[in-house]
């Protein structure tokens, strides 16, 4: 005979808080400044079954550049981002375990060390886009259909709208691939 534990709602959102915070300390200090400078930085961590928002953690203002090192702009909530919210929405739908997502600058050096690191990537081709709909949720969406890899990568048409996106079932998983990332492009030029 087994024994199920159920895990309560508040405990369960208290635990997303405690695992994206570590992961969120793991990331100040080996993170690579150049991922999240002058970009909308960020990591989401969602409840199991989450449907808006409110059922996502992550920092309320990113992740920001100060004195040349990566730092959270205030402490992990839930319903902090709203865009970090819908990446992390986007992929549950395709894959409910993926319950982690993070957004880092795009750059074409980036883009070709995270294809040597051996993640499953997608680029974005937004030549099938359908108007009216949010290139942020279509992006996912049209890289999904097999499953979520573990980076997207969004060109975006302007450099402002460029962005990378990482995906995993916590974060830990995520901050691993970052710290991974920022390791290899110590002596590269972005």
């Amino acid at each position: 005979m087994y024994l199920t534990v159920m895990i309560g709602p508040e405990q369960q959102r208290n635990e997303v808080l405690s695992r994206l915070s570590q992961a969120v300390s793991l990331l100040e200090e080996s993170m690579d400044f150049r991922l999240a400078d002058g970009v909308p930085a960020n990591i989401g961590y969602a409840i199991s079954g989450a449907r808006d928002g409110t059922g996502i953690a992550s920092i309320p203002g990113g992740l920001v550049v100060r004195g040349g090192r990566v730092h959270a702009a205030g402490s992990c909530g839930f319903g902090a981002d709203d865009g970090i919210a819908r990446i992390v929405l986007s992929a549950m739908k395709f894959d409910p375990e993926m319950r982690c997502a993070a957004t880092i600058r795009y750059s074409g050096r980036i883009q070709n060390v995270l294809d040597n690191m051996f993640l499953e990537c997608c680029t974005v081709d937004r030549r099938g886009q359908a108007p009216g709909i949010s290139t942020m949720d279509w992006g996912v969406a049209s890289c999904c259909k097999d499953g979520v890899p573990e980076a997207i990568v969004d060109p975006g048409v302007s450099p402002d709208a460029a962005a990378i996106y990482l995906f995993g079932e916590g974060p830990g998983d995520v901050a691993g691939n970052i710290i991974m990332l920022s390791n290899r492009i110590i002596r590269i030029e972005l």
